[in-house]
């Protein structure tokens, strides 16, 4: 853009007039109460954790795409202006570069200038003006660590320095009580809903449990318990004072296998029916999701280890599975099979007969505690690895650290 020096000065101040008249009018006019309604409207919207939770349901999904579209358009073409065309004389150049610098230079001048400001109105002050965008949503900012010894309004966090706002409290974190980091985080919000990849139906109704895949009698008039027929003595222990307790083999020398696929599922399910035992621990997922859902199954006979990946194999599972729970002739051992069962009928139609449950058992024994983590180191002499036991389980493929806790309770149990 050429700059012209010759212009009379009253057509300049005329300008810078009209200038400042126009951006009067702007801020007192509509823009101050849009903004104002769209920064209101802004604190509606989930954040963190909740606003990845709601990106899983087109109705929010959507439209917020289409906001955030538009809004990006917009900011792309506010302030935008057509390239100024640099003069062909030189010294109309090199004047239009002296007006350039001195406009940059004066900006910098005037940012400084409010900078120097905050810092004298903090050091007469003694308090540290903190950005609101620093703040939690309640208001409040969370610090974790501990005050450092001779320093005034400052706090170490990792071997760094905050400063230390006025009314804050600060969270301190015991090094003692806390295991290692674990390498896999909590909370991965990039992870896809199961329902979405793979042949799932999900059943989100707030209802009673009800039972699942049930057959109707012969006659049609009702349905039948898959274990209505069974006798109470088909799998009673007959002489239950001459089992011999056996000691399980070391977690070294035995085999592991992750099970995906539909052929190493029906290899798994013909060793189970040569064994008349077998252990069942589920990995289900309900901190993520409404009801729920199993993600893992690890299943143990006295030699062997299986972890089946049952989101991927949701669809076979029952069909392989179902009549070597169903069997009572074979003995399920878990812990705590409460929740288990449910889970069990609910998302592959598998009933269990003949269960031992560790956790039963350990209260009618009158032990110390119930837990399977002690009753792996009061039996066995095995430290449980819990080190994601609440970790998101949908995570595909999954990652070897997580795999490595299945090592320590399955044969043991």
């Amino acid at each position: 853009m050429n700059v012209d020096h010759d212009q009379p000065p009253h057509t300049t101040a005329t300008a810078a007039a009209k200038a400042q008249q126009a951006l009067q009018t702007l801020t007192a006019g509509p823009l101050t109460s849009s903004v104002a309604k769209l920064a209101a409207s802004s604190r509606c919207i989930p954040s963190e954790r909740d606003y990845f939770f709601y990106r899983n349901f087109n109705e929010f999904k959507v439209p917020v795409d289409e906001i955030s579209r538009e809004s990006q358009s917009m900011l792309e073409a506010i302030g935008v202006a057509a390239n100024a065309a640099f003069p062909d004389d030189i010294d109309d150049g090199y004047d239009w570069l002296v007006n350039v610098n001195d406009d940059v230079l004066e900006r910098f001048d005037v940012s400084a200038d409010e900078f120097r400001k905050v810092r004298e109105e903090e050091e007469k002050s003694g308090r540290v003006n903190v950005n609101e965008g620093m703040m939690m949503e309640d208001g409040f900012e969370l610090v974790c660590g501990k005050k450092k010894k001779g320093g005034r309004g400052k706090v170490v966090v990792e071997d760094s320095e905050i400063p230390v706002v006025d009314g804050v409290k600060v969270a301190m974190k015991d090094k003692k009580t806390l295991g290692p980091k674990a390498k896999i985080p909590f909370h991965i919000p990039t992870i896809p809903r199961p329902q979405d990849e793979y042949t799932i139906i999900v059943n989100n109704s707030n209802l009673p449990f009800e039972h699942v895949w049930l057959q109707r009698s012969d006659d049609g008039q009702k349905f039948v318990h898959p274990l209505e027929k069974l006798s109470v003595l088909d799998f009673v222990d007959k002489d239950p004072e001459n089992v011999v307790p056996q000691k399980p083999p070391s977690l070294e020398s035995t085999p592991f296998k992750l099970v995906e696929e539909v052929k190493d599922l029906k290899e798994m399910a013909a060793k189970l029916r040569s064994v008349n035992e077998f252990a069942v621990d589920l990995e289900h997922n309900q901190y993520r999701s409404f009801q729920g859902l199993t993600c893992l199954m690890q299943i143990s006979t006295r030699t062997e280890d299986f972890v089946v990946d049952t989101l991927k194999l949701r669809i076979h599972i029952g069909p392989h599975l179902r009549e070597l729970f169903k069997d009572p002739s074979k003995r399920k051992v878990m812990h705590g099979a409460d929740k288990d069962i449910v889970w069990l009928q609910r998302d592959f139609g598998i009933y269990v007969c003949n269960l031992f449950d560790t956790g039963q058992a350990s209260k009618v024994l009158q032990l110390e505690r119930n837990s399977l983590e002690y009753l792996l180191h009061h039996f066995c002499e095995v430290s449980a690895n819990k080190e994601y036991q609440n970790a998101d389980w949908r995570l595909r493929p999954i990652p070897d650290e997580m795999l490595s806790i299945f090592n320590t309770q399955g044969v043991q149990m």
